[in-house]
């Protein structure tokens, strides 16, 4: 692809309403290779029926060699814009969102951004692990807000395979490789309940509980990559009880009742977790988006692979409001509301 080298971005005009961002695109990218639950028993103590009890996975992605986060970043880019119905061009920045990036520096989004062609605008990269896309989209869309940027892609993606210690049986199963992207673009809105835009973001982080959800290495620490270390039963317990507040927040912020939800999206980690989220809204399994048991956890990427899968088969229509919420090692969490 030739390369695009414009002017720096002008930036956005408010007039006559307010700006805000909407999503205009979704993509994904999925490994092709399909490794299923009898085939980790093969050589783990393990079994199909043990991991669906306590998962709800049957299946994962798993990137071939020499695949990486950037290469799958790239075609869940491209599929977005073309979903959105625009060429790379119209791209002001990436944010990207990953665990498990090419190198260590330079930022992952740099090498999407150059696999795109793109010269020009901004592109670096936010670590917050399973609500890394939360983070993402929230920084992507004060950006539009402020008048940074027109259209940013905003993406998340992992190759988790690589940080896994094979013999875990308590990690190995979880997790999955995979990528997906939306289209963040300016919008003048005049405060139309029904105006197709992202209504509000919401952060969290809790550094004292660091240690129950890691990677044991790190340049700094070991000047290795290390293994994805978790402590099961503490994670489920914070993620029901954080996950649960964030949620009744979004919510309120929005002066919205758990009924206006049309879609939770919800990070894909566990069925249970899920489940259980999709109770307290109230809403009937129909209207909760739930890959887990395809694509397993594939952190940062989980939600924008769930969008791109519910839009896809066309789940996701024009007018609904969408509510996506993660957690992730840190602790992080968060969650979003759009409408779309």
């Amino acid at each position: 692809m030739d390369s695009i080298s414009e002017p720096s971005v002008v930036p956005v005009v408010a007039a006559p309403g307010l700006v805000r961002s909407r999503i205009a695109g979704f993509g994904g990218a999925l490994p092709d290779r399909i490794v299923t639950n009898d085939d980790l028993a093969a050589s783990l103590d393990t079994s199909h029926e043990w991991i669906m009890e306590r998962t709800g996975i049957r299946e994962r992605r798993i990137a071939a060699p020499g695949e990486l986060s950037s290469d799958l970043a790239a075609a869940a880019a491209r599929g977005a814009l073309a979903d959105a119905g625009l060429g790379a061009e119209a791209v002001d920045g990436i944010v990207l969102a990953t665990s498990t990036p090419d190198r260590t520096y330079p930022a992952t989004a740099v090498a999407v951004q150059a696999k795109l062609g793109i010269t020009r605008g901004f592109a670096f990269d936010i670590a917050a692990v399973c609500t890394g896309f939360i983070y993402a989209l929230a920084v992507a869309d004060a950006m539009i807000r402020s008048g940074a940027a027109r259209t940013i892609l905003v993406i998340g993606a992992e190759v988790n395979s690589r940080i896994l210690d094979w013999t875990d049986r308590g990690t190995a199963v979880l997790f999955g490789d995979g990528a997906g992207a939306v289209v963040l673009r300016a919008v003048d809105t005049h405060g139309g309940a029904g105006e197709a835009r992202v209504l509000s973001t919401h952060l969290h982080a809790d550094g004292r509980h660091a240690d129950i959800l890691l990677v044991d290495g790190g340049p700094g620490l070991t000047g290795t990559v290390g293994h994805v270390r978790m402590q099961g039963r503490e994670v489920f317990r914070h993620a029901v009880s954080k996950l649960a507040a964030v949620v009744d927040e979004a919510l309120a912020a929005n002066g919205l009742r758990q009924g206006d939800v049309d879609w939770l999206v919800p990070h894909q980690a566990n069925l249970r977790i899920i489940d259980a989220l999709g109770r307290k809204l109230g809403l009937p399994p129909e209207r909760v988006v739930v890959t887990v048991d395809r694509h397993a956890n594939t952190s940062a990427a989980s939600i924008p692979l769930a969008l791109w899968e519910a839009h896809t088969d066309g789940r996701l229509k024009p007018g609904q409001l969408v509510l996506m919420e993660a957690i992730g090692g840190g602790l992080t969490w968060g969650a979003a509301l759009a409408r779309l």
